[in-house]
Formats: C-alpha cells, structure tokens, sequence
C-alpha cells in the first residue's frame, strides 16, 4: 500500500494566527487520513467506488457538522477549525472532503439554520453521528448555474406535500439516507423539504462513468408523486436565500480544502525533485523546476492568509458572499494550477497512482465547477464591485 509521506508547509508561519485546539483538530485528522485513507484511496479511485469504512471515521474525527452546536451533536467549533478539517480531508481526496462538505454545509446546516427545533432533534445527532448521512438537491439537467428556473416542485395536498421533479449531480446520492430538497410550491417560491429514503416514489439512481471524484458517489434524485409529511418542509426560510446559504457555507469550506489539494501535489512535487537525478544532479537545483516550485509555495501561501482572513470574517458574521465567492474561485484555481506543474515536475510518473497529482488534478476539475463555476464566482464579483448585474 501507499506511504503517506506528507509533511505540512506554512512558510508565512500562518499557524501562529492558529489556536491550539485548530492544530489539535488539524493533525487528528491529518493522521487520520494518513492511516486509513492514503493507503487505500488510489485502489478506490481506480475501481471508481467509495470507501463506506470512511463515514464511521469522519463521525468519530467531528469532521460531520463540526460547526454545529454540541446539544446537537456536533462540534462546536469556529469557522477556522471547519475550514482546517476540509483542507486536510481534501488533502487526502477532494471525493473524501466533498462527503463531509455536503453533510456538514449542505445537510445540517440547512435543517439546524431553518428547520424547526422537533427537526433538529430528529436529524442532527444522527448526521453528525453518521447513523444518518445526507445529500443536498438543488442542480437539475436543464437549471444549474441557474437554480431558480427549477421545475421541481411541490404541491399542497391537505395532510402532505406532493414531490415531482429531479436533481442530478448528487454527492452522496446512492447511499443517503435523507436529502434536502429544494422545490417550488404553488406559488412559484423556493421552499426547503426533507425527503427520506423509502419513501414511495423516491428513488437515488448512480451516475457512472466518472473521470473525476472517482472515490465520491454521485448521483441523482428522482421524484415521482412522492408524499412528503408536512413536518418535514424547513419552516424558517423562503425563496432562493435558503440553498444560496448554505451553499455560501459549503464553498468557505471548498476555499480550505482545495488548498489541501495543492499542498499534497507541492509536498509530491518538491520530494521528487529533490530524489530525481537528470543530468547528474537532482532536478530541483535547475532554474525551471526551482520556479515552479516557487510559484507553487507562493500561490499557496496567497491562499492560506486569504482563508484564514475570511475565516476570522466568517467567526464575526462579517464574510460576505462574495468575500467567500472570490476565496472559492482562487483557491481552486490555484490548486489546478499547481496540481498541472506538480505534473510536470514528475515527467511520466505524474499520470501514474504512484503519486496523487493526475488524482488531485481530475478532482479539481469537477471542483472548478460545482458549487458556482470559475466563471460564475468572477461575476459574483465583477457585480460586487461594480453594482452592475452581468446575469440579467
């Protein structure tokens, strides 16, 4: 199996802005991932399959809802120590962070910020547990970058809701236990839903064929005439604000992991250059892989002081959402690029599972997109500082 040979780099000392239950938090995981998902993560991606032993381990690491209150059965952590715990899942597989994302920023947070007290109770201690896990509905076939234009909806039939429609590009889909939904009722608002697995007519088909997020299951949500009780629709928020927020806190968590992805493909990056002799000397004491290595660290460095910010911003409920906008967009960004010149420095080696870079770098692409594309997440910002809307 593989060696996790992964050794942490802060060349801004960014860890004396840290408290010590943040690193406490950080390297429990981090050992975590360094035992039971490094060895093994390459083997499931090739099999384009999820590791199910991994839910049990993310509950008992506080990696489900670590924002959450404890009365509920989260963490109680701030902002900073989430952002942590998803840099260094996605250090370890961008598929792994992504399940945790979703039940922590797309699942609890939902039902704990507009869900009535009987629903918290109900869900919450389960998730975090990992007894239940959770998917998120929002993106349909024809309404992605677009979510208002859905057609799925719900219609109000005296003692239950009426479910139609579906969602596609599902993380954690094929095995969920209860998905929250995003429909339209009669009257054209946006309302929150919470469906469960078996009810009649709900049914989680996988999407296959994936290059990317091999060790992620994905899939869609399909909604035919499903009877949903009316305790289950999130009573506290109407219209699009709701899945916009928490999709707000699922990218703040994405601008932290990616940053893990770059730190594994820099650390593979900067080990091999250092053991790889070509022309008599180890290729690190060249100019052009001592300048992508620069690069690298000083793009990663950019990214970590901007997290750690917005994380401060976001312990004030001060981070704004383009704030978190602009730090999903380059995080990213610059995690592709790195992971493309961490692939050069590794010459034919870097396509094979021997190392994480072609791993890290397929990843990234699905990460680009989902949750706002690259393209959408600049206009975000191009309409923040401009007051002038591109989307209309």
């Amino acid at each position: 199996m593989a060696q996790d040979r992964f050794q942490y780099h802060d060349y801004y000392l960014v860890d004396d802005l840290l408290t010590e239950e943040h690193k406490l938090v950080r390297g429990s995981v981090r050992e975590w991932v360094k035992r039971e998902v490094s060895p093994i993560v390459e083997d499931y991606c090739q099999r384009a399959e999820f590791p199910k032993q991994w839910i049990k381990g993310l509950a008992d690491i506080g990696a489900f809802g670590p924002y959450i209150p404890a009365e509920y059965g989260g963490g109680g952590m701030d902002q900073i120590g989430y952002g942590l715990i998803m840099m260094e899942l996605e250090r370890g597989d961008s598929g792994l962070r992504s399940t945790a994302s979703v039940q922590s920023s797309l699942v609890m947070y939902p039902i704990y910020t507009y869900g009535s007290e009987e629903q918290r109770r109900k869900y919450l201690p389960k998730l975090a547990s990992g007894e239940f896990m959770g998917c998120f509905g929002l993106t349909e076939p024809d309404h992605g970058s677009n979510p208002s234009g859905m057609l799925t909806n719900i219609k109000d039939k005296g003692d239950h809701y009426l479910l139609n429609g579906s969602k596609m590009w599902i993380s954690n889909a094929p095995f969920a236990d209860i998905a929250v939904v995003w429909a339209k009722d009669e009257e054209g608002v946006i309302r929150g839903i919470i469906v469960e697995r078996g009810m009649e007519g709900f049914s989680t088909p996988e999407t296959h064929g994936k290059w990317s997020l091999r060790a992620s299951a994905t899939g869609e949500l399909v909604f035919d005439n499903v009877k949903v009780p009316k305790e289950n629709l999130l009573p506290n928020v109407k219209g699009l604000k709701g899945p916009l927020g928490c999709l707000n806190s699922a990218r703040y968590g994405i601008s932290w992991g990616a940053i893990g992805a770059a730190l594994d493909c820099y650390d593979s990056a900067l080990r091999y250059s250092k053991e790889r002799v070509q022309f008599g000397r180890p290729i690190g004491g060249f100019q052009l892989q001592q300048k992508k290595l620069a690069e690298m660290i000083t793009e990663i460095t950019k990214a970590q002081l901007m997290c750690w910010r917005l994380g401060t911003l976001k312990n004030e409920n001060r981070a704004t959402p383009a704030q978190i906008s602009m730090a999903k967009r380059n995080s990213v960004n610059m995690a592709l690029e790195v992971a493309r010149e961490a692939r050069q420095i590794h010459g034919g080696m870097g396509i094979t599972g021997e190392y994480p870079i072609m791993r890290h770098m397929m990843n990234l692409e699905s990460v680009v997109t989902y949750e706002g594309t690259h393209d959408i997440h600049l206009l975000i910002t191009g309409y923040d500082i401009t007051g002038l809307n591109a989307f209309e």
